[in-house]
């Protein structure tokens, strides 16, 4: 038998479902993959509450919940080449990734996991990784360039922020308090949300923003309009309609293929980029750990261990 997280009926969390079903195995041109670990997303949440995010992917109950994974392959079906069992692999499989075992039709949908990074941590890339590298990259950066980052300690945020520092773009990100000293340690200047902003972005950047990565909401579009940043330089991958109804951009993850965040998952193994895992959960605790999400303030990402031996843990860097 293998387990997987099911969305039993459209809701909120508490329609998850932890079940067991009949082992797959992998048939011709199919690859199976033993799954250790499986990011979350915010978009899970939509697609589980149902409306539009749902219907866009034509989903509805009952079905396995979620899209980041990592694991082994452990089984590979005739005609299939260039994949082998043992070989350490994450990717994306939207409304399938949380199960035991999780069989691939399209082996495009997987990269290779380098030597020293971790499983919670490739199984956490897919959709984060490919939309902070396609926003940032859409606003053409250089190092004449101040930009305004939202959401910044979130799991996009974290790794648009540095993205954009790599440009040498000077980046000022928004944050809750108490991310501040973490927004600082990636060579951030953060700034609180809220009433005021204005007055505090002019404060840190007297000379105005010249860009705008909006990972929050149209109220991060408008306020950049309102500086006077042209809307061609604001991208927002949080609200697809402003964007398009304030004429601002709206690149994000589609435009990227999975082979392109394996410069992320490489970068994190040598240090030259960080990720954080706010927390992991043990499978059984998938209910848990999508109420942490919903109940916003996490710092980079979270994530589901299905390995028996799992130990919740925190502030992984």
């Amino acid at each position: 038998m293998t387990r997987a997280v099911v969305v039993e009926r459209f809701g909120g969390p508490e329609h998850l479902r932890l079940t067991e079903k009949p082992e797959p195995h992998a048939g011709p041109g199919q690859i199976r993959v033993h799954v250790t670990a499986a990011g979350l997303n915010p978009v899970d949440l939509r697609i589980a509450e149902g409306g539009p995010s749902a219907q866009k992917f034509g989903v509805v109950p009952p079905f396995v919940n979620g899209n980041d994974f990592a694991g082994v392959i452990d089984e590979v079906g005739d005609g299939v080449t260039g994949w082998m069992p043992g070989q350490r692999v994450y990717g994306g499989a939207r409304c399938a990734a949380q199960t035991d075992h999780l069989i691939v039709d399209d082996p495009t949908i997987l990269n290779r996991t380098p030597d020293n990074l971790a499983d919670e941590a490739a199984g956490s890339l897919d959709i984060a990784g490919r939309t902070a590298l396609a926003g940032i990259r859409a606003l053409r950066l250089d190092d004449s360039d101040i930009v305004l980052v939202s959401a910044a300690a979130g799991g996009v945020g974290v790794f648009a922020c540095q993205l954009a520092r790599q440009t040498g773009a000077t980046v000022i990100g928004t944050a809750s308090t108490g991310n501040h000293e973490f927004l600082r340690s990636l060579g951030v200047i953060p700034i609180s949300y809220g009433d005021g902003i204005d007055e505090r972005i002019a404060e840190v950047a007297p000379s105005g923003l010249t860009a705008v990565f909006d990972a929050n909401g149209v109220e991060t579009i408008e306020l950049g309009l309102t500086l006077g940043v042209p809307p061609e330089r604001i991208n927002s991958v949080a609200d697809r309609a402003a964007a398009e109804r304030l004429g601002a951009l709206s690149v994000g993850r589609g435009t990227t293929p999975t082979s392109a965040v394996a410069e992320i998952a490489a970068a994190i193994a040598t240090g030259a980029l960080r990720m954080y895992l706010d927390e992991i959960f043990p499978l059984e605790r998938a209910r848990d750990a999508y109420e942490r999400l919903a109940s916003g303030h996490v710092r980079g990402k979270l994530a589901l261990s299905l390995e028996p031996d799992a130990r919740q843990a925190g502030g992984r860097s």
